[in-house]
């Protein structure tokens, strides 16, 4: 379970990350969930999720040379999501050094994929301002570095918005139609609830994302999903 500040030696999540900090203050505000203090991560998650994108594009061309943009999108959203962060979060041990509030502690917050999500993207935060921009590169190289070479070895796949307008294409279908149902949370943290339908085949699904695109990707999978299943059945 994640220990309080008092108890924590910080030196093993140091050496799996790859960066020893110069300034521990920057490691710790990385470390403290907004349930546990005012001085929280959020801000350094900000900076980390940009940094993230950016770092996993240049690794991407460089390393697939001739790959076309809508191919390095899509290969760079299968790298840069919540299940991978969660993933690369807990190969850190992660959840074992967050400071969370006794609330969050008491529901199993230190193992929660969001919140180890974001905990990963506040630490590459606090990486670039104690180090710089060479620092985070050379911390997301090595932490990605299997998931990439096997990107690099395996065909991009579609994402779901794009897969479900060729499935209706190929069906000779209207495309489908998403509409936002409701926009909720905080200013800088709202959270979209799309639907998307597809009334030929009489299908709905619902997704929810921080954004309207995530939103609609979710929707979308879950269209493809129930597609998936209609065909199963009738086989």
């Amino acid at each position: 379970m994640a220990r309080r500040a008092a108890e924590r030696d910080l030196s093993g999540l140091q050496r799996r990350l790859g960066h020893t900090f110069s300034d521990p203050a920057l490691l710790r505000r990385a470390l403290t969930h907004r349930s546990h203090a005012a001085d929280h991560n959020e801000r350094l998650e900000f900076v980390g999720d940009s940094l993230l994108n950016c770092v996993v594009a240049i690794l991407l061309y460089e390393r697939l040379p001739g790959l076309p943009e809508g191919d390095l999108s899509r290969l760079r959203a299968g790298l840069v999501n919540q299940s991978s962060l969660y993933e690369i979060a807990q190969s850190l041990d992660l959840g074992d050094e967050l400071l969370l509030g006794e609330g969050e502690l008491k529901s199993g917050g230190f193992r929660r994929p969001s919140i180890l999500a974001d905990g990963f993207e506040a630490l590459l935060g606090a990486v670039y301002l104690d180090a710089g921009f060479d620092a985070v590169r050379g911390v997301v190289a090595s932490l990605f570095a299997g998931r990439i070479d096997r990107a690099r070895d395996e065909p991009p796949a579609k994402d779901p918005k794009t897969a479900l307008q060729e499935n209706l294409q190929a069906r000779r279908l209207p495309l489908p139609r998403y509409v936002v149902l409701a926009v909720g949370g905080e200013a800088h943290r709202q959270v979209f609830r799309v639907e998307c339908r597809v009334d030929e085949l009489g299908v709905v699904g619902v997704g929810e994302g921080a954004s309207r695109r995530a939103a609609e990707q979710l929707a979308a999978e879950s269209v493809l999903g129930q597609l998936a299943e209609k065909k199963a059945q009738r086989t």
